[in-house]
């Protein structure tokens, strides 16, 4: 920095420069403070003593570029970060997100202000210390949970997670979001299911493969409906051959129990995520499953991808572990249980005999779809 002193020289063109010099040292000021890397504590207090005189004697054009261009410094003290706040206008968003180090004061102070465009800006930020990221929390403005599902600075963990697992339910783009981190339990979306995308609700399904979950109120209603498994799938395969989905929803509502609402979202999901979900909790295997969902869905022009997906949940994705998502969307479980350690995904490959000896099945499956195709395309 070029330097204030002596102090005395400022002083004397302030008092008789008039209002156009005022704009110009100010500018210049915030400039040459901007671009200096690391001013000493001394350098700081002679620029505070300047500019606490200047910016109320400039004017208010000049105060706005001056704050616009000091709130782009590496080093900001409390009493510099106060008269950018107080002067920047409608750039104060964009500095609250964007600048290099502001303290913990001037964040609260922010939020303080319940503009919930601002504290969406401040819950951007990457070093937000406890007590701001609590403060944030603790509004309830979707503006602000959208920021903070984008923020990965913030870890989901505790009370937070529980706030953007219920923030999740309530808005499809803080679930949207959330379903791309990878440090989310994207099981915890489940509600929030029918508002994913296709990619995205597959992503809740495989968050269930490999892990225990706890006891399902439905599953012993699923267990003594499951010798009528046969019955089920053949059903859902010839009415969904038949483009029979309302029939499919009045099925699906007298097996699970859900909403009649909620069973037509399942019948007309041609991604045929949902419907896995349904048959899987059924006890349905690989060979019987993979036959109704190629009927289900409309994966026609590259059903390759789509049966390997679903054959490998069907392998690594438990029949109970679907009976508790389906609770889920009965209202029937806490999915915050899943948090609990015991309920976490396992960390353990299987060895890779045991993995290809429960592949098999899943490749007959295959192989028999596709010898399937081959005689409808004959």
């Amino acid at each position: 920095m070029l330097g204030f002193q002596p102090y005395e020289t400022f002083q004397l063109l302030i008092e008789t420069g008039g209002i156009d010099r005022a704009n110009t040292l100010l500018v210049a000021a915030c400039d040459a403070f901007a671009r200096r890397p690391r001013p000493s504590p001394v350098d700081i207090e002679q620029f505070e003593a300047l500019v606490t005189r200047l910016f109320p004697t400039a004017a208010p054009a000049a105060r706005a570029r001056a704050a616009q261009t000091l709130g782009r410094a590496d080093t900001l003290s409390p009493k510099l970060e106060a008269l950018v706040v107080e002067h920047i206008g409608e750039q104060l968003p964009e500095f609250a997100a964007s600048a290099a180090h502001l303290s913990e004061a001037t964040l609260l102070g922010l939020l303080a202000r319940g503009d919930t465009m601002l504290a969406s800006a401040v819950a951007r930020r990457g070093d937000l210390s406890n007590v701001v990221i609590a403060r944030l929390f603790q509004m309830n403005s979707r503006r602000v949970y959208r920021s903070l599902a984008l923020n990965g600075a913030i870890k989901a963990k505790g009370p937070y997670l529980s706030a953007l697992a219920r923030a999740a339910e309530m808005d499809h783009l803080v679930a949207a979001t959330l379903a791309d981190r990878e440090d989310f339990d994207t099981a915890l979306l489940a509600p929030a299911f029918f508002d994913l995308s296709e990619e995205n609700r597959l992503r809740v399904i495989s968050a269930f493969a490999e892990r225990h979950t706890p006891d399902a109120p439905i599953k012993r209603t699923l267990e003594q409906l499951s010798v009528a498994t046969g019955e089920l799938t053949q059903a859902l395969m010839k009415l969904f051959s038949q483009n029979r989905r309302p029939e499919v929803t009045r099925l699906i509502v007298q097996v699970t129990g859900l909403d009649e609402l909620r069973c037509g979202q399942i019948a007309h999901d041609t991604s045929g995520a949902a419907l896995f979900v349904v048959i899987r909790a059924f006890g349905c295997s690989a060979q019987e499953g993979l036959k109704v969902l190629i009927h289900a869905t409309s994966h026609d022009e590259d059903r390759s991808q789509f049966l390997k997906d679903f054959a490998r949940m069907f392998e690594t994705v438990s029949a109970d572990a679907m009976a508790f998502l389906l609770s889920a969307w009965r209202g029937d479980v806490n999915l915050l249980d899943l948090s609990r350690p015991e309920y976490l995904p396992f960390t353990q490959r299987r060895g890779s005999a045991a993995a290809s000896t429960q592949r098999r099945p899943i490749n007959e499956a295959l192989e028999a779809l596709e010898k399937l195709d081959t005689r409808r395309a004959g």
